[in-house]
C-alpha cells in the first residue's frame, strides 16, 4: 500500500494551486473570454431582430409552435442535475473521491438554470408579456408549476453552492490581500461572513449543508418531472407517456453527469489540478454514465415496445417519422452515437480511460441533446387533424441565439474561475487529513508527522 504523505505541505500546495487562476491571467484566458464576448454579442444581436419583427423571422409556425428554444429549455435544465442532485447524493453518502469536483458540479447547476430560465421567455416573443403568467396563471396548468419548481430549484442551489464557499472566501480573504483588487478584497470580506474556523462555525456550516443536501434532493428530482408534465398533460399523442416523469429525471442525471465530466477535464487542464482530479475521478463518474445508459436504453425499449404493439392513433406516423422518416438520423445517432457507444467505451478497458470517458461524455451530451429537439418537433409534427404534417426548421436567428446561450454558458464558469476557487480546499484539506490519520504506522514510507488540526482556515 502506497503511503499518504503527511499533510504539511500538502495544505500549502493546495492553496497555491487553487488560488492561482485568481491571481494569474494569461492570454489564452482574454483571447477565450473575448471570443465567447463576441458570439453573445451576435446572439443579442438576432434576439434584438427577433423583439423588432417577432417570432415571424424563427422556423416557427403555428402548428410547430415549440422549437429550438424549448429544445434548449430542456437540455439546460437536464444539465442542472450535474450538481446539486449528484453532489448531494456523494456527500449523503459520504463517498469521500467527490470532494475535488463537487463545486464544479454545483456550479453547473447554478448557471444552467439561469440559461434555462430564459428560453421559455425568448420562445414567447414579447418577453413583457411573461408578468401575465405570473399575475394570471392558473394554478391548474403545469406552467405555473414549471415557474415555481425552478424557482425554487434556482434558489435552493444558490444557497447549497454558496454555503460550502464560505471557508474558502474566508480563505482568499486572508491569502490574497494585496493582491486583489479592492472591489474584489471587499466581496471575500462580506461574503466570508466573518469567518474564523471555530467550533461553533464549523457545526453551524455542517448543519447548514446537510439539510440543503437533504431537501435539495426532492427538489431537483420533482423540477425535471414537472418538466415533463409541460409534455405529458398536452393532448399529444407522442407526449401521451405516463413514463416520462422518471424518465425526463433520468435523462437529466444522465446529461448532467456528462456536463460535469467535460467540464472537469477542461479546468483539470487548463488549471493543472492533475493532483487532486485524478484519472480515478473520470472513471467513477464513468461508471454512473454508463449505469444510466442502461437505465435510459431500459425507459426507451419500455416506451417504444408498449406503444408500438398497440400502433393506436398516431403512433404509426410518429414511429415511421422517427425510425425511418425525416427524424431517423436524429434518433439513431442518439441510440447508437448518444447511448451504445458512450456505453462501450466505457465497459471496454482500453478506453475506460480520461479520454474514452471524455469522449463518452461528449457524446452521451450531443445525444441528449438530440433527443429532446426530436421529442419537442416531433411530437408536434405529428396531425392532429387529417392535413399534411407541417414541416420546421430553425433559422439563423434561433441557432444563433443558441450559440450565444452555450457561448454565455462558458463565459461565466470562464468568470467564475477568477473570482472562486474552482475546487473547495477545505474540503479537500479534511479529507486528505482523515486519509493521512489512517495509514497505518508500519506502512508508512515517510517520518510520521502529526496532521495540522486546522483545515478550514
Amino acid at each position: 500500500m502506497a503511503a499518504i504523505r503527511p499533510i504539511e505541505g500538502f495544505r500549502p500546495r493546495l492553496e497555491r494551486t487553487a488560488l492561482a487562476p485568481l491571481t494569474r491571467t494569461g492570454k489564452g484566458y482574454y483571447l477565450l473570454a473575448g471570443t465567447l464576448l463576441l458570439i453573445v454579442g451576435w446572439g443579442l444581436y438576432a434576439y434584438s431582430t427577433q423583439l423588432q419583427q417577432g417570432l415571424i423571422v424563427t422556423g416557427m409556425r403555428d402548428r410547430i409552435s415549440w422549437g429550438l428554444y424549448i429544445t434548449l429549455f430542456v437540455f439546460f435544465i437536464g444539465i442542472s442535475h450535474a450538481g446539486t442532485l449528484i453532489s448531494a447524493i456523494l456527500r449523503s453518502t459520504k463517498a469521500g473521491w467527490r470532494t475535488p469536483i463537487t463545486r464544479m458540479a454545483e456550479f453547473i447547476t447554478v448557471v444552467a438554470l439561469m440559461f434555462g430560465a430564459l428560453f421559455p421567455i425568448i420562445d414567447l416573443g414579447r418577453p413583457d408579456r411573461v408578468v401575465n403568467v405570473v399575475i394570471f396563471g392558473r394554478w391548474q396548468s403545469p406552467i405555473i408549476w414549471d415557474i415555481l419548481s425552478i424557482t425554487t430549484y434556482l434558489t435552493g442551489s444558490i444557497i447549497y453552492l454558496y454555503l460550502p464557499l464560505i471557508p474558502d472566501f474566508a480563505l482568499c480573504r486572508d491569502r490574497l490581500g494585496a493582491q486583489a483588487p479592492k472591489w474584489r478584497q471587499w466581496f471575500y470580506q462580506v461574503a466570508s461572513l466573518g469567518w474564523r474556523a471555530s467550533p461553533g462555525q464549523k457545526q453551524y456550516l455542517g448543519i447548514a449543508i446537510g439539510m440543503m443536501m437533504v431537501l435539495i434532493i426532492p427538489v431537483a428530482v420533482s423540477v425535471h418531472t414537472v418538466v415533463s408534465w409541460i409534455f405529458a398533460m398536452t393532448l399529444r399523442e407522442p407526449w401521451n407517456n405516463p413514463m416520462f416523469g422518471p424518465y425526463f429525471v433520468a435523462g437529466a442525471i444522465f446529461s448532467g453527469i456528462a456536463a460535469l465530466i467535460i467540464l472537469m477535464a477542461a479546468l483539470r487542464k487548463a488549471y493543472h489540478l492533475e493532483e487532486y482530479i485524478t484519472p480515478q475521478h473520470f472513471i467513477n463518474l464513468g461508471y454512473m454514465l454508463a449505469a444510466f445508459v442502461m437505465i435510459m436504453g431500459y425507459f426507451n425499449a419500455s416506451e417504444y415496445v408498449t406503444a408500438g404493439y398497440k400502433m393506436a392513433g398516431e403512433e404509426i406516423f410518429h414511429f415511421q417519422q422517427l425510425f425511418i422518416g425525416p427524424f431517423a438520423p436524429f434518433y439513431w445517432f442518439y441510440a447508437i452515437g448518444g447511448m451504445v457507444i458512450p456505453g462501450l467505451l466505457i465497459l471496454l478497458p482500453w478506453t475506460r480511460n480520461i479520454w474514452g470517458v471524455v469522449v463518452a461524455a461528449a457524446l452521451a451530451l450531443v445525444g441528449m441533446w438530440v433527443e429532446r429537439y426530436f421529442i419537442v418537433v416531433g411530437g408536434l409534427r405529428v396531425p392532429l387533424m387529417p392535413y399534411s404534417p407541417a414541416s420546421y426548421f430553425p433559422t439563423w436567428v434561433e441557432w444563433s441565439i443558441m450559440a450565444a446561450a452555450f457561448a454565455g454558458f462558458a463565459l461565466v464558469i470562464t468568470l467564475f474561475v477568477k473570482l472562486f476557487p474552482v475546487i473547495a480546499v477545505w474540503e479537500i484539506a479534511e479529507h486528505h487529513s482523515d486519509e493521512a490519520v489512517k495509514v497505518p504506522r508500519f506502512e508508512a514510507a515517510v517520518p510520521e508527522e502529526k496532521p495540522t488540526r486546522e483545515v478550514w482556515t
